[in-house]
């Protein structure tokens, strides 16, 4: 598929046009990042996109706006969630970073702060066992680096607990052949404290970037450069 092929509404695309598993979000994410590349969407090699593991040690992270729910609100309470964040145009008007999501019912994609605003609610009171944290990872490290055979989705018999995809199992560039855990796996003493040159460089070249609050989510990617 080209990308004149994309039905384009507004500034939104056709998320029915990407490839899409329900509770596969880090395999989606994975397809998404290649697929924005191959279809100019973003660059070929993927360097202005970000891989974004979203969780904490409870496993319990409330999103809002998901199509998986069925309230009015769109409110989840995921084990852990990832989206891909793509680093737009610098300059004297810089373009919005913009958020692809493909479980959201927000524009896809959606710019950055607004996705903030909506979906993460930072102003909105929790308690401190539903904070959310972030695992950056740069796409193209990300791209070499992932695999994932699976197993977290089957149960203690090995019965698939929802379909998988009907392509074969991710397999990282050097043969491991699951890490998944590796990137979901966030706990409050992962996050960095401050930012600056030093942390944005080492999403650059950190196999499993790095982790951050909140609160450092739109500053962070305001000093990518």
């Amino acid at each position: 598929m080209t990308t004149s092929e994309l039905e384009v509404s507004g500034s939104s695309w056709d998320v029915s046009q990407f490839q899409h598993t329900p509770f596969y979000c880090e395999e989606n994410v994975y397809l998404l990042c290649k697929e924005l590349g191959t279809k100019g969407i973003a660059d070929a090699q993927s360097s202005d996109l970000f891989v974004v593991f979203i969780s904490n040690e409870k496993k319990q992270i409330p999103l809002w706006h998901q199509k998986a729910s069925s309230r009015a609100d769109g409110i989840v309470l995921w084990d852990y969630h990832v989206i891909c964040v793509q680093r737009k145009g610098r300059g004297d008007s810089p373009s919005p970073h913009l958020v692809w999501d493909l479980d959201s019912s927000l524009p896809f994609p959606c710019p950055l702060a607004h996705y903030v605003s909506e979906t993460i609610r930072p102003d909105f009171q929790t308690f401190s066992e539903f904070q959310r944290y972030f695992r950056i990872v740069h796409a193209p490290v990300f791209l070499r680096c992932f695999a994932s055979d699976r197993r977290h989705m089957k149960d203690s018999v090995g019965n698939w607990l929802h379909q998988p995809p009907l392509y074969q199992p991710i397999v990282a560039e050097d043969g491991t052949v699951h890490n998944l855990n590796d990137y979901f796996d966030i706990r409050a003493t992962d996050a960095v404290t401050g930012t600056g040159a030093d942390m944005t460089n080492e999403v650059f070249t950190k196999k499993l970037g790095v982790v951050i609050t909140e609160s450092q989510l739109e500053e962070f990617f305001s000093q990518i450069l």
